[in-house]
C-alpha cells in the first residue's frame, strides 16, 4: 500500500509572548509581503515587528493569552483529515502541518516527512483562495526546505479551492445558523458581510488573483444560501479587514461596511470566508474590535459565523481534494486546482497554474 504524506500549509502564529516579535519579523521579511531588497526589507521588518509587538499585535495576542491558537486548530483539522482519508482505504495517509512564519516551519516538517519516507507527497494549503502572499510563499518555503535536505519524492500541490463543494456547504451551514438566530431575534433581513484579509492594491495590480477568488467564493456561498434559506435576494456585501501600513488597500474595508450597515439600521452577520480556522483575526479583530465598532455606530445587532474549522463537510471537502489530485493525474511536480483546470481569468498573471516556479520566492528566513 502506497504511503502518502499530506502537508497542510498555514500562516503560523506566536506560541508565547516572547515569540510575538520574531514571528512578526519573519512575516515582514518575506519578499512576497514586502518586495524590497534584502537590506531594506530587514530594516523595515525589524522596525515594524518591534513596534507592532509592543502595540497592535501585542494587545491582540494578549486577549488570547499571548499565543495564537492557529497551530492547535490546524492540527485538529489535520487529524480529522488523516482519519477521513485512511477510512476510504487504498493508501496509507499521514498528515503534517507546516507553518510559514513560526514553528513548526517547512524545514522542520520536511525532515519529518523524509523520516516517514512516503511514496508521494501532496501539498495542501489551508487557504481556499490563492495569493502570492500566502500559498505561493508557502510553496516557495517548501521548495527551499526540500532542496536543502535533498528530499526527492513525487510531489503534487493543490493551489486553491475557492469553489470546493465541501467548503461551500460548510460555510453555508455556519452562516445559516447565525441567520436563523438573527431572524429568531426579530431581524427580518440581516446583512451578510463576507470579510476577507485585505491586500495592498499593488499586489492585485501585479496579477494576484486573490480578490477575484474571494469574490467568486462569496457568490457561490450566496447562491447556496438562496437555496438553503429559501430567500431570493439575500442582503450581502464583501469587504476586507486587517490593513497594515500606509499603502492603499483593496476595499471596501470591513470597518466601513459595518458603519454603512449601522447607518442603514441593519444587523450584520460577518463571515470570514478566506479563513478556515479561528485565530487572532477572527477571535479578536472580528469578535472584539469590530463588534465594538458596530456597537458604537448604533448597529441593531452583530453576529459572527464561525469558520469552517473541523466542520465535517469541510474535512470531507479537503479529503476529496487530495483524492482528486491523486486520481486526476500522476503525482508530479506542479500546482493544480482541485479539478486540474485553470479557473483564473487570463489577466491574472500570478495565477499559480500559470507560474509554477516557486524556487526563488522563499526568503530563507527561518526564525531564531
Amino acid at each position: 500500500m502506497k504511503k502518502t504524506a499530506v502537508v497542510l500549509f498555514n500562516l503560523g502564529g506566536p506560541d508565547s509572548k516572547e515569540s510575538i516579535r520574531p514571528f512578526l519579523f519573519n512575516f515582514f521579511m518575506d519578499k512576497n509581503i514586502i518586495p524590497a531588497p534584502l537590506p531594506l526589507r530587514w530594516f523595515v521588518a525589524t522596525m515594524i515587528a518591534s513596534r507592532r509587538a509592543k502595540r497592535e499585535a501585542g494587545t491582540s495576542y494578549s486577549e488570547l493569552g499571548n499565543k495564537s491558537p492557529l497551530l492547535e486548530n490546524s492540527r485538529a483539522q489535520a487529524v480529522l483529515l488523516e482519519q477521513t482519508l485512511n477510512k476510504l482505504g487504498g493508501a496509507n495517509f499521514k498528515t503534517f502541518v507546516a507553518m510559514r512564519y513560526w514553528h513548526p516551519m517547512a524545514a522542520e516538517i520536511a525532515r519529518d516527512v523524509q523520516n516517514w519516507y512516503p511514496d508521494q507527497i501532496i501539498l495542501l494549503p489551508l487557504y481556499p483562495q490563492f495569493s502570492t502572499t500566502t500559498t505561493w510563499s508557502s510553496l516557495g518555503a517548501w521548495e527551499k526546505a526540500v532542496r536543502e535536505i535533498d528530499l526527492r519524492m513525487p510531489t503534487a500541490s493543490i493551489c486553491c479551492y475557492p469553489f470546493n463543494e465541501g467548503f461551500i456547504r460548510a460555510s453555508t451551514d455556519n452562516i445559516r445558523k447565525q441567520y436563523e438566530q438573527a431572524c429568531a431575534d426579530g431581524h427580518a433581513s440581516p446583512r451578510i458581510l463576507f470579510s476577507a484579509h485585505g491586500l495592498p492594491e499593488s499586489v492585485i495590480a501585479g496579477g494576484d488573483p486573490y480578490q477575484w477568488q474571494c469574490e467568486q467564493t462569496a457568490e457561490k456561498i450566496v447562491n447556496e444560501l438562496k437555496h438553503v434559506l429559501g430567500i431570493e435576494n439575500p442582503d450581502w456585501a464583501i469587504c476586507y479587514q486587517s490593513r497594515v501600513g500606509p499603502k492603499k488597500w483593496i476595499g471596501p474595508s470591513t470597518e466601513n461596511e459595518i458603519r454603512r450597515a449601522a447607518a442603514d439600521k441593519k444587523p450584520v452577520i460577518i463571515y470570514p470566508h478566506a479563513f478556515t480556522q479561528e485565530h487572532v483575526e477572527t477571535l479578536v479583530e472580528l469578535d472584539i474590535e469590530y463588534r465594538e465598532i458596530a456597537h458604537e455606530a448604533g448597529m441593531p445587532d452583530y453576529y459572527r459565523a464561525a469558520t469552517v474549522s473541523t466542520h465535517p463537510e469541510f474535512i470531507n471537502g479537503l479529503a476529496s481534494l487530495v483524492r482528486a489530485r491523486l486520481e486526476n493525474s500522476s503525482v508530479k511536480h506542479g500546482a493544480k486546482t482541485e479539478n486540474d483546470k485553470m479557473i483564473c481569468p487570463e489577466n491574472f498573471s500570478r495565477c499559480c497554474m500559470r507560474a509554477q516556479d516557486f524556487s526563488f520566492h522563499a526568503t530563507g528566513t527561518t526564525g531564531p
